[in-house]
């Protein structure tokens, strides 16, 4: 492996880590007035709806679906499921997901771009997670074709290894890149590059979105009369 593959994906999934939680803890601790999504909801209400909505329970679906299918070990599903036929189901349903948060995607990217009054009241970060983010469903769109030549699952076992490698910082991670088409190449930079720059932008408010589970688990609030 060349060095700027070794950096791209054997050292720069640490930096990007790093500043991602690191940078995600600063800001709570120091800015927390602007640990927010900033709405635009009364322009263009309805666009921001249904873009939106569709957004989130695509992209929701693929967030879980790459945590659990790129970090699960395969010795752990190999009893139920082959590598083959998890690479299609992969495929059929993360397929139809990032397709629906795709177009939820567009849809809020036009809105912010084509009326006027919030394109000039959005920042530099809301057009630029906006283009990551539809960049990056587009690249994952595209892998499909690619995974399709790798119906036997090899091609997705060796990525699986990548991350799982990277994760528990385990040594030999970019050599299981190899043979892996630039577009899939392109896909896990850009992903890596999303949580570089998670804490600098709106996306922190998943944070609060996750967070938002401990309400069910919380103790009740007591309230006490004066009497």
């Amino acid at each position: 492996m060349s060095y700027s593959q070794t950096f791209l994906f054997g050292i720069y999934p640490y930096i990007a880590l790093t500043v991602f939680f690191l940078g995600s803890l600063i800001r709570f601790d120091r800015e927390q007035y602007s640990w927010k999504s900033d709405s635009s909801q009364l322009l263009k209400r309805g666009q921001l709806r249904l873009g939106s909505n569709l957004f989130h329970i695509g992209v929701l679906f693929l967030f879980f679906g790459h945590f659990f299918g790129m970090l699960t070990p395969h010795a752990l599903y190999e009893p139920f499921i082959s590598a083959g036929a998890k690479q299609l189901l992969a495929m059929i349903s993360g397929g139809a997901a990032g397709l629906i948060a795709f177009v939820g995607i567009s849809l809020l990217l036009h809105r912010r771009l084509a009326e006027p009054r919030i394109r000039v009241t959005s920042k530099f970060s809301d057009l630029l997670v906006l283009v990551l983010l539809w960049l990056q469903l587009l690249l994952g769109l595209a892998t499909i074709p690619l995974s399709a030549q790798h119906l036997d699952g090899s091609m997705m076992m060796r990525l699986a290894e990548w991350a799982q490698r990277i994760v528990t910082f385990r040594g030999g991670a970019v050599e299981m890149l190899a043979g892996a088409g630039w577009i899939f190449k392109t896909h896990l930079f850009l992903g890596m590059s999303i949580f570089l720059v998670f804490p600098f932008t709106r996306l922190v408010h998943v944070w609060s979105g996750f967070a938002a589970s401990t309400y069910a688990t919380r103790a009740w609030q007591l309230v006490r009369p004066r009497s």
